[in-house]
């Protein structure tokens, strides 16, 4: 009789345990600190994040696509984070869907340029401009269109997408019309159209 209900115990433990060490909800991740782990990513982290509320206030997501092969998204990472301020972005992810956090969130990259300018040659961006800009704007580089610039993200980084996106939004309250293209604020390319598959893709997700 002791023996059954040690048992019945031990089960009754067993279930509870699960209920009180659950994994976080994704937002509540998102403000953290550290080197959380994130369900669902592969991330390598360059730079932990820090308190949040001491982060540079970023109000948009600029999504980059670079025309480097499959396994230059660690390369870019890597040179970012020994030179932060560098033309370049925060986040890299790889072909295989691996995030890199390349540069600590107070400090702010070089990108989005073509923001400041007010000629329309190409698209009108006044809507964007000097609005969405690299000071105010989380670059997320998606590598590996290369040699074929109008090959799409793989698989893997759109997967890695519609998590990571969600976390950037949580951790720093942008709101989804404040993802954006490369390519809606700034024209760079005729052969492609820069992050655009990617920004819709975020859009459409919805919250």
């Amino acid at each position: 009789m002791k023996l059954r209900r040690l048992a019945i115990a031990l089960c009754a433990i067993a279930f509870t345990l699960p209920a009180a060490a659950q994994t976080p909800d994704l937002a509540t991740i998102a403000r953290s600190s550290g080197t959380p782990e994130i369900p669902g990513l592969k991330m390598v982290w360059l730079a932990p994040w820090g308190d949040v509320a001491k982060a540079h206030p970023w109000r948009n997501i600029i999504v980059h696509q670079t025309e480097g092969p499959a396994g230059s998204a660690r390369g870019g990472a890597q040179a970012q984070s020994k030179n932060p301020t560098r033309r370049g972005v925060m986040v890299w992810v790889e072909t295989d869907g691996t995030v890199y956090w390349a540069v600590p969130e107070n400090l702010v990259p070089t990108h989005g340029d073509g923001g400041n300018r007010n000629d329309n040659k190409y698209i009108d961006n006044r809507p964007t401009f000097r609005q969405v800009v690299g000071n105010n704007s989380v670059g997320v580089e998606f590598a590996g269109n290369f040699p074929d610039v109008t090959r799409g993200p793989t698989e893997a980084q759109v997967a890695a997408w519609r998590i990571l996106v969600k976390v950037l939004r949580a951790r720093y309250g942008i709101p989804l019309t404040q993802v954006y293209a490369h390519n809606w604020i700034d024209f760079k390319d005729a052969r492609y159209c820069e992050g655009c598959e990617l920004a819709k893709l975020a859009r459409e997700w919805g919250e």
